[in-house]
């Protein structure tokens, strides 16, 4: 990856991080968000510098590439007939595979299946999981191109039908013709929500989650948590972090199997390699935590 035109995260104000997050969730816009950061006074860093740097470039972000010939990727649809009807996701799989495998969901961010994602179900499938990403945003035509174009499609979308595709698509992987028959999620931001609900909602189905910087399942659902759940937190991630106290009590008092490790100085976003919110030695320590995690409960 070329991450010679990229601000390190230390060059950048936190005020910088935190709008960025605000944009990236919805609570405003572009036009607001760049307003925001014209504001800045920063010597030697121009707005355009501070915008680009922030907002991903996925060309940098390949770690597998698509034709790396450990993996075969296809596209592949599923029944959710409780959700959208139909849906369809990125299935990435060992390509010497001639046995059964264990499975991994891998869920988007809200902005719908982005290279990023495609490329964690890849270097899963090179660590020899069968890796299934769906794209939330498949009944409106898949993911747009552009992340601004994605976060309005995804909005647009009945919440409660996505999270019954998602539901579908662990579902349609734990039983596929190569798996083993133990599933795993992992998920980044909406998909570590997400993880967090499969974990509360599937808790049999699902023999090991990873929500990454997400928030837990409704109150209601979140003593049906049993686990093993591995959480991955930013340490600068206030809107994130503010849910964990009461969750991890009602873990602590269901007994959960559960792990949490929070990452000091890190954004929310660490592990996409896309932006400068991209702490490279987080990123690698939290996925071989994540993937020995895998391998311990999926083998």
């Amino acid at each position: 990856m070329n991450k010679t035109n990229q601000l390190k995260p230390e060059q950048i104000p936190q005020q910088a991080f935190d709008w960025y997050d605000e944009y990236a969730h919805g609570d405003i816009n572009r036009r607001t968000f760049m307003t925001r950061l014209g504001s800045l006074s920063i010597a030697g860093l121009s707005l355009g510098l501070i915008s680009s740097a922030l907002i991903p470039d996925y060309a940098r972000a390949e770690q597998i590439s698509f034709n790396d010939p450990d993996i075969n990727a296809t596209y592949q649809e599923f029944d959710a007939p409780k959700g959208h009807g139909k849906g369809n996701g990125y299935l990435a799989m060992p390509s010497k595979l001639t046995g059964a495998a264990p499975t991994v969901l891998v869920v988007h961010e809200n902005r719908g299946l982005n290279p990023y994602i495609k490329d964690v179900a890849r270097r899963l499938a090179k660590a020899g999981f069968i890796a299934f990403a769906p794209d939330a945003l498949f009944p409106l035509g898949g993911y747009p191109g552009n992340d601004d174009d994605g976060r309005a499609m995804q909005r647009s979308l009945d919440r409660s039908k996505i999270e019954q595709d998602f539901m579908a698509a662990a579902s349609w992987l734990k039983v596929h013709e190569k798996s083993s028959g133990k599933l795993g999620v992992v998920g980044f931001c909406f998909g570590g929500y997400i993880s967090n609900l499969l974990a509360a909602t599937m808790p049999i189905e699902i023999n090991a989650a990873v929500p990454y910087y997400g928030t837990p399942a409704k109150a209601e659902l979140q003593a049906n948590v049993k686990g093993p759940i591995l959480i991955h937190f930013a340490e600068n991630d206030k809107r994130v972090n503010a849910t964990w106290q009461a969750y991890e009590q009602v873990l602590k008092e269901n007994k959960a199997n559960y792990q949490a490790h929070f990452y000091a100085g890190a954004q929310h976003g660490f592990h996409n390699d896309s932006t400068s919110r991209y702490s490279p030695d987080h990123a690698e320590l939290s996925w071989q935590r994540t993937t020995a995690f895998f391998k311990q409960h999926l083998s």
